[in-house]
């Protein structure tokens, strides 16, 4: 079992993590665990991140699959209680093509992915929050909601669509209590972003050079930096926050 490290800033709060087992996921699976929560987390079938861990059950569970989605929420409803804080961190980056290489069956996927699977989840977990008149919902975005680019044009567009869907439903729901908030990473230091890179037309060198260029802090962050975001928005330390977009991408966005 793992060590209960004493953290308190969400303490006795129930999460629910989707692509948990990814490594932005992980972190923040770990890290709300750490300061006192009991953790879900929601990823495909796969490996099991945390076999042992005393605060964190991993459920397998497809995002885009409505029954499954609403019968895992079930569950954790009757084995953790009702729940407080939904991150919504399951997406891929699609390949690298412009619009007119790209395929409906790849439009589909990410479509799928990054944007049914959030609003499948919110729709099957915000119910509960509005009966308890409180939640925080954490919507992961990207830098490439916020920018445009040619790299990825799919991946910028579902999260386009996310952060917007998080600004439409802050306003639906407020008046319950709960809190819609996205969280907008840039390069990190993760296996996505090692195989986007290796998959780009100019190589991995070139496109980090690019990517990076631009950045204030000229590195990758590291996936603890984005949960430590996600940390804040999940406890009540953010109880006036919603509607905003946290940035954490080194100063990408800055210019």
């Amino acid at each position: 079992m793992t060590k209960d490290d004493g953290g308190s800033r969400v303490k006795g709060k129930v999460a629910v993590i989707t692509g948990g087992r990814g490594d932005l996921g992980s972190a923040c699976a770990e890290l709300l665990a750490r300061e006192g929560a009991q953790v879900a987390s929601f990823d495909v079938s796969g490996e099991r991140r945390f076999p042992d861990h005393d605060r964190i059950r991993e459920y397998d569970v497809d995002v885009t699959d409505e029954d499954g989605v609403n019968q895992a929420v079930g569950r954790v409803q009757q084995e953790l209680g009702p729940i407080d804080v939904l991150v919504n961190a399951a997406g891929i980056i699609g390949r690298p093509s412009p619009s007119h290489e790209s395929t409906p069956e790849e439009f589909d996927r990410i479509f799928n992915i990054n944007v049914k699977g959030l609003w499948l989840m919110t729709r099957a977990v915000v119910p509960g929050m509005m009966e308890l008149r409180r939640g925080s919902v954490i919507n992961f975005s990207s830098t490439h909601g916020i920018t445009g680019g040619k790299s990825v044009p799919l991946y910028h567009a579902t999260k386009g669509a996310v952060r917007l869907l998080t600004k439409a439903d802050a306003h639906t729901y407020g008046e319950y209590g709960i809190r819609f908030n996205s969280i907008h990473p840039g390069s990190m230091r993760t296996t996505m972003s090692s195989s986007a890179a290796n998959a780009s037309a100019v190589g991995p060198e070139a496109y980090y050079a690019q990517l990076l260029g631009s950045n204030a802090i000229k590195r990758q962050g590291e996936p603890m930096e984005v949960a430590q975001g996600v940390l804040y928005l999940a406890s009540d330390e953010s109880a006036f926050s919603t509607g905003s977009e946290l940035v954490i991408d080194g100063g990408y966005t800055s210019i």
